[in-house]
């Protein structure tokens, strides 16, 4: 792959990084070093990525935690594997339950919307399978790191002040104690460079390591989640923990332009950026963030949106299979809906979450792309006492309506919005990308691969590009760096164009690129976050 490192009509806010033997790429920079030193230590690109992992849910539990769900797409040995370790619900749960609870939609906090967590469950799966290190001794830095503390990075420390602040009006009662102990232990969120540790955290995080995390699923880890959440009056219990496994997928693609987009089937919704794709390659686009290219993009999106709110669920609660949305045929039909003012689509409004996003690469070319996530912030406002473990909501996501193909069902997965992408032409590896951040995700991964591969812009630039967010109907939020002149063209075609004053909401994205010649690794990381690429 070529970059262009000239024809960039933005400043950039930092540069590609290039290493030749491995390269990590985070949201923060002590992970990304970590990784490194897994690499340095012989360890692969899977080991590498399974250490970030674990340690981000120390270093940034704003975004993730050992509650988390997680997805992968590694590629390994030529070939890319995906894995879906993204967890169900519970097995005696039902749209029903719910609405006699007092509901008339899935609750955002609390233990309803807890499923089971899968994120220690694919740190296990991906190191059996293709890990150099034992599980025990790439967790060693997650677990030193929450014995012994670190300085909060700046990026976290606002994020945690803005849940700090939510969480003390939204959650009342005893139930939510145990997060205000841990999370909160001065009556405050921790400020930029302020020392946090979580002792509980690191003694779940050894067992994990010490068990390949059976004592998560069928240990004593799991023994105090069920017994808390049953304490809670929540569904989740010792049987959907131990019953819980890791499903090996085969990823979805598109070609693109000669390139193949990949993501990972539903429950994600990577499909909707595959969607959108489809729909976008029978245009042409010359010029990153004109007025016309924007608006394409746009409507390309809400298009895709549309299908995925209506159908993207558990595959196997699917009414229309994955790959009929990404037929020529479809493709063309939608494109030709879209014309040159804004339209309006029918999903309902996007909502922010909270995600962390890795890519790591080593010497042997294998490559990982890895996302795990809480899903809004920290989750369900729920700590399992004594284990520092903030379990997940991400059965807030399903619907109580029995006619849709998300409604929640005994132990069925909900659409799930985290999702690693993946880059290859001709058969051969361009590399990991993810872009993180609730409903903005599909639209971060498009706008990364078209800044990519229409607009020819190297890793970094990529990133930097001002990015736009649809909303939810004709409502489009822009960053503050977004052209003026492009802006007030797309509301001129009908857009409600809201200028952010902030970029905390348009993604945070990682990338690592291939060069097949040399094979020389270059990598880029998100100027709106605290993120860092370590390589050597």
């Amino acid at each position: 792959m070529e970059f262009d490192y000239i024809n960039y009509p933005y400043s950039s806010r930092r540069q590609t990084v290039f290493a030749q033997n491995g390269m990590v790429c985070s949201s923060q920079p002590l992970v990304s070093q970590l990784g490194v030193e897994i690499l340095r230590k012989g360890g692969n690109a899977v080991d590498a990525a399974v250490g970030a992992a674990a340690a981000l849910t120390v270093l940034e539990p704003t975004s993730n935690g050992i509650g988390s769900d997680s997805f992968a797409l590694v590629w390994y040995q030529n070939q890319l594997y995906g894995l879906n370790s993204s967890g169900p619900a519970p097995a005696n749960i039902s749209a029903e339950k719910i609405k006699e609870k007092g509901y008339d939609s899935m609750p955002r906090y609390g233990a309803l919307p807890v499923t089971v967590p899968g994120a220690p469950a694919s740190w296990s799966k991906l190191s059996a399978r293709f890990g150099e290190l034992s599980l025990a001794e790439v967790l060693k830095p997650a677990i030193k790191y929450a014995r012994e503390g670190y300085p909060v990075a700046p990026t976290t420390a606002r994020c945690w002040e803005i849940a700090y602040d939510k969480y003390r009006k939204v959650l009342n009662g005893e139930q939510f104690k145990p997060w205000f102990d841990i999370f909160a232990p001065r009556g405050r969120a921790p400020q930029p460079g302020e020392i946090w540790k979580s002792p509980h955290q690191a003694e779940t995080l050894s067992a994990i390591a010490e068990t390949g995390a059976d004592s998560f699923y069928r240990g004593k880890t799991a023994e105090k989640i069920s017994d808390f959440i049953q304490q809670q009056r929540g569904f989740l219990t010792y049987e959907d923990l131990a019953d819980f496994n890791p499903e090996w997928v085969t990823p979805l693609k598109i070609n693109y332009r000669g390139y193949d987009v990949w993501e990972l089937p539903p429950n994600g919704q990577g499909l909707v950026a595959l969607i959108a794709l489809n729909i976008l390659k029978g245009f042409d686009f010359e010029v990153n963030n004109h007025v016309d290219s924007c608006h394409k993009q746009l409507e390309a999106i809400k298009l895709a949106f549309a299908d995925g709110k209506k159908h993207i669920t558990d595959r196997e609660m699917m009414s229309i299979r994955p790959q009929k949305f990404l037929s020529d045929e479809y493709g063309a039909q939608r494109r030709n809906l879209i014309t040159g003012t804004a339209g309006s689509p029918e999903p309902g409004q996007p909502s922010r979450g909270g995600t962390v996003y890795l890519a790591a690469a080593d010497r042997y070319g294998n490559m990982v792309s890895f996302i795990q996530s809480n899903y809004m912030g920290f989750g369900s406002g729920l700590v399992v006492p004594e284990t520092g473990i903030a379990l997940q909501n991400r059965g807030h996501n399903f619907t109580l309506d029995p006619k849709h193909d998300n409604c929640i069902k005994p132990g069925a997965r909900p659409y799930h919005t985290i999702i690693p992408g993946f880059l290859t032409k001709n058969d051969r590896a361009v590399g990991p990308f993810g872009v993180m951040g609730g409903f903005m995700q599909p639209q971060g991964h498009l706008q990364v691969i078209m800044n990519t591969i229409d607009f020819q812009l190297n890793p970094q630039a990529a990133l930097d590009a001002p990015r736009w967010q649809w909303l939810e109907d004709r409502k489009v939020k822009v960053e503050p760096d977004f052209p003026t002149s492009t802006a007030q063209q797309l509301a001129r075609r009908g857009h409600d164009i809201e200028i952010a004053l902030d970029s905390l909401s348009f993604g945070r994205g990682q990338i690592i690129w291939k060069d097949q010649d040399s094979g020389v690794y270059a990598g880029g990381t998100e100027p709106r976050t605290d993120g860092c690429i370590a390589g050597f």
